[in-house]
């Protein structure tokens, strides 16, 4: 085959294997349910609904009985990219991250829950005739955790979980390469199985004040698939770390109708160095390809506040500010951004056993100038006018 297809092809599986997400740091999804993405996730330290299961499962010991929760976050990134003064646009396209939880209390001491949702995903595409195709043009990621939890309530303030995660990882990408003067498409796609555990933990020092931490580990994902350059195609894979990541929040509330929770969260990107891809058929491919990533740990800082404005009714608001963990030498256009502010607002409506939230947020990238690697189809590049639209939607009640 061509070296040009080759070079191509091994382009494309070297940042293929992972791709980041347009509306989260690196490949992060944070949107867990409709009142955590109004309070601009700060439900660490309250968790006390069944969405717990996603931001902290030592919270499930505060909800009796059994109870469920089942939504979805519609997302609609967008972003420009300006190469030699030619400004392209990403497509407007939503994107649905779902999320499910079920929670029983055994006892007065013992729970139990299941939560199925997403932490991490992508979708980014460019038109197949941009300058930037011999890098990317369109790129989906899809996953979906399944993490069953054990709850201990050791006293009545302080409550501890561990629970276990199986996440399934699915990608596909596309660019072009240039052969004999035409535009050659390429794919990649792939999926596979990783395995985790996650570790919590709650404490209530008064009845207005409580503190939250949370572990998740980092899960190992071999990626196998196939890669397709026209009319030739071989096997590839590709082994990738989900990063861990940590939080620690606190929640007070300074009036009986009013709390707020601040947290910060940091996410060990830095073990995302270097990516390396096999292929199936080295006398068509080459044996390998490794490509350098170097990321950073990024922190996500966050605040929310709560306001119980009648018995049927409750007001939230939130803010956060998330770092961005790739640096400049390896910025690509699978993620055209840079550090961003979400702010966000909704409300939850109670009605007998059932309750439904509603969210709003809008996120603003700050604009960001890359420089050219012109061997990975990456010019000299502005980023500009990035942002997206969040509506969430959760509906819950006590079975």
């Amino acid at each position: 085959m061509n070296r040009v297809v080759r070079g191509g092809i091994a382009v494309v599986l070297a940042v293929a294997v992972l791709a980041p997400v347009a509306q989260g740091a690196g490949f992060g999804l944070y949107e867990g349910s409709a009142r955590g993405n109004a309070l601009g996730g700060t439900l660490t330290a309250r968790a006390d609904d069944p969405s717990a299961l996603f931001y902290n499962p030592a919270g499930i010991t505060q909800l009796p009985g059994d109870q469920f929760m089942v939504g979805v976050t519609l997302i609609r990134p967008q972003t420009d990219v300006t190469i030699g003064g030619v400004k392209t646009s990403t497509e407007q396209n939503w994107w649905y991250p779902p999320h499910a939880y079920y929670t029983h209390g055994f006892n007065d001491t013992l729970w139990a829950g299941m939560g199925i949702y997403s932490r991490f995903g992508l979708g980014t595409e460019f038109p197949s005739t941009w300058p930037g195709r011999y890098n990317s043009y369109e790129a989906k990621i899809q996953s979906l955790t399944l993490n069953p939890n054990l709850a201990y309530k050791l006293s009545d303030k302080l409550s501890v979980a561990a629970g276990f995660d199986a996440v399934w990882f699915d990608m596909n990408l596309k660019r072009m390469a240039l052969v004999g003067g035409a535009d050659v498409p390429v794919e990649m796609k792939g999926d596979a199985w990783g395995y985790g555990f996650n570790l919590a933990a709650r404490y209530a020092l008064s009845e207005t004040v409580a503190i939250g931490a949370t572990y998740v580990s980092k899960v190992k994902e071999d990626i196998s698939g196939t890669a397709t350059a026209g009319a030739a195609s071989t096997g590839a894979s590709g082994g990738i770390e989900l990063p861990q990541e940590g939080t620690v929040a606190l929640a007070f509330k300074p009036m009986d109708k009013l709390s707020v929770e601040v947290g910060v969260t940091v996410t060990g990107w830095k073990s995302y160095d270097t990516l390396n891809v096999k292929f199936d058929n080295p006398a068509i491919l080459g044996p390998e390809v490794t490509s350098a990533k170097d990321w950073n740990n990024a922190f996500r800082y966050q605040a929310g506040v709560e306001y119980e404005a009648t018995r049927a009714l409750v007001l939230r608001a939130g803010y956060v500010y998330d770092e961005e963990p790739i640096p400049l030498q390896t910025a690509d256009y699978l993620v055209p951004g840079n550090d961003r502010h979400l702010f966000s607002a909704g409300f939850g409506y109670r009605w007998q056993s059932w309750v439904l939230d509603l969210s709003y947020t809008y996120l603003m990238i700050l604009d960001r100038h890359i420089p050219a690697r012109p061997a990975e189809g990456v010019f000299e590049s502005d980023f500009s006018g990035g942002n997206a639209h969040m509506l969430g939607i959760s509906l819950s009640t006590k079975l």
